[in-house]
């Protein structure tokens, strides 16, 4: 009972410092959601995203610091290797597109039913090989999946590449894809992931400077057809994962590219990205979950790459779009060519710290040793002195 004593230490006033402290039990104030996109354009060689999911780690860092990253299967996927990050939208380009342009609203799911198309002109054992794949997936990872459609004639993948270095590509047959797409909807799939057959008699010098961290990756322009091709048709999620016979084994491969070389497929982190990628929505009814352009607070994305639809149409707003210059890439489209002045960032490092002031409502001039004084705006000059 000695304890309970009005004087004892537990019934003594703190002081008064002390009592100013806010209580963690308090809740703090409300604030909205800071949101980021984060863009890396497939098939122009990015120095960071131009390989093998090489600019997962710069997703990794921003979705550490923001409440919800927003980016697309060219910075996720690295073939084989993948990184859960529960904060983060798995959106494919077009798509994201449509998003930036305010035409479709994005809602998050718990997990989707993937659809695997497989392209008709897949050799047997290179087809058992994704089949065990989407197989493990089921089985360690616990994803759904529905059953498989094949093609019913070859896509017929033709890779191209443009003068500025960049890659591109056509299939032949996109009736085959859509009608195969379709079949996996009928099935219940709720996303789709695509392995068509890429041709093995790709640039040997273009490849070999690939796997060296140093190229163009020669078959990311045409995965972006075939993706684009099924979103467009369907609005819905859809990944692609190139089917290639095994390269021969070479000691100097980039760590950059490593990825790529670990497996027989690059198929994991495609069905992982899209087992919680969110749907597309157009019209009523909207969910409180719903993201939408306007929600965007800000972009970023290579300074020499501002010319991709989603870029442009955050760029009207008053999204802040951060630049940065040292993810160089064979293109030389900088924001300023449309009239527009980006911030600029030297590295993604500093993008970061662009993103944390943004979020905190801090002025990034705030940060450094010297701060612009206020300026007049305006003609007209009010008098500073007393009334008479």
């Amino acid at each position: 009972m000695g304890d309970c004593h009005p004087l004892s230490p537990i019934f003594r006033p703190l002081p008064v410092a002390l009592c100013l402290l806010p209580s963690p039990m308090l809740p703090s104030p409300a604030r909205r959601p800071y949101t980021t996109v984060l863009v890396v354009p497939t098939g122009i060689g990015a120095a960071i995203g131009g390989y093998a999911g090489d600019a997962l780690p710069v997703a990794r860092a921003i979705a550490a610091v923001v409440d919800t990253l927003i980016t697309h299967p060219n910075v996720m996927n690295g073939a084989q290797l993948y990184w859960p990050m529960p904060n983060t939208l798995y959106v494919e380009g077009y798509g994201l597109d449509q998003f930036a342009a305010g035409r479709w609203g994005l809602r998050p799911v718990h997990g989707n039913r993937i659809g695997l198309v497989l392209d008709a002109a897949i050799e047997d054992d290179l087809r058992w090989r994704h089949l065990q794949a989407a197989e493990a997936t089921r089985a360690t990872l616990g994803l759904a999946l529905t059953d498989y459609v094949i093609t019913d004639a070859p896509l017929g993948v033709d890779l191209r590449t443009a003068e500025s270095g960049a890659t591109w590509g056509t299939i032949q047959r996109p009736d085959s894809l859509r009608r195969a797409a379709e079949q996996a909807i009928q099935a219940g799939a709720e996303a789709i992931a695509v392995v068509a057959r890429f041709p093995d008699d790709t640039d040997d010098v273009a490849l070999q400077n690939y796997r060296q961290g140093q190229g163009v990756d020669p078959l990311a322009g045409a995965e972006a057809v075939i993706s684009h091709l099924i979103v467009r048709s369907f609005q819905v999620p859809c990944a692609h994962a190139p089917a290639l016979s095994p390269l021969p084994l070479d000691p100097a491969i980039s760590p950059k590219s490593a990825a790529e070389e670990i497996g027989y497929t690059f198929l994991p982190c495609v069905l992982a990205g899209l087992s919680r990628a969110p749907r597309f929505v157009s019209t009523p009814p909207a969910q409180a979950s719903d993201l939408w352009a306007d929600q965007v607070d800000a972009i970023v994305v290579p300074a020499s790459a501002c010319g991709g639809s989603a870029v442009l149409s955050f760029s009207q707003t008053s999204t802040l779009v951060i630049a940065v210059e040292a993810n160089a890439t064979t293109l030389d489209v900088p924001l300023a060519a449309f009239g527009q002045s980006p911030v600029q960032a030297a590295s993604y490092l500093e993008a970061i710290g662009l993103l944390v002031a943004h979020k905190a409502g801090i002025q990034p001039q705030a940060l450094t040793a010297k701060i612009p004084g206020l300026k007049l705006f305006g003609k007209n000059i009010p008098s500073l002195g007393r009334e008479s």
